[in-house]
């Protein structure tokens, strides 16, 4: 029976399916590696890739409806650093890293934005989880990855940080503490002028 593993530590691949002793041997290679290398399995656990977003490449639109029906523009997010989290149900990292994006929501008081962008998967199933976790910050649905596709997402959980004029500064693969210490520094960053 095929099951959906992730495909590293730290994130998963849309649509990436393999046996369960094929990800076992995945795992285990990786873990191998880990140790031989002097890492500590404790430290794979939250492994991320944090990259710049070319600066020559405009952000796509955003012409968003969430499932509240809030509507959320590139004209109604100016002004405001946004966190934009495409994320699914069935990818191990998502689940560990959204309750620390409602803690950012939460924090925050709309500052930033943080939205979440399910990718394929119904709006039932979406909301039965939502409701399940308790988690009622802003969440759009991608059911067909059209948005994925247009921003370039192909692992989960990626993150995009916009800055305030509409720019995504930053690409954010894998889980983070979106509440934590570190990730308060990238979202102050985004009020700077890019260098």
């Amino acid at each position: 029976m095929a099951r959906r593993w992730p495909q590293a530590f730290g994130f998963c691949h849309d649509g990436m399916t393999v046996t369960a002793s094929a990800a076992r041997r995945s795992i285990l290679s990786k873990m191998l590696v880990a140790l031989v290398m002097g890492g500590s399995l404790g430290l794979a656990h939250a492994q991320f890739q944090k990259t710049p977003w070319p600066a020559a490449q405009p952000t796509p639109a955003l012409d968003l409806t969430d499932l509240q029906g809030q509507r959320w523009t590139n004209a109604s997010l100016k002004g405001r650093a946004v966190v934009l989290n495409f994320w699914a149900t069935w990818c191990p990292p998502c689940k560990e890293e959204l309750p620390s994006l409602q803690t950012l929501h939460d924090i925050g008081g709309g500052d930033p934005v943080v939205i979440g962008i399910n990718v394929r998967e119904t709006a039932s199933h979406v909301r039965r989880y939502l409701d399940s976790t308790g988690m009622h910050f802003p969440v759009v649905l991608d059911p067909q990855a059209e948005l994925a596709k247009r921003f370039g997402v192909t692992a989960f959980p990626t993150t995009l940080l916009i800055a305030p004029e509409g720019q995504i500064r930053w690409r954010v693969l894998g889980e983070v503490d979106w509440a934590g210490p570190q990730a308060g520094r990238w979202i102050a960053s985004l009020s700077s002028p890019r260098r």
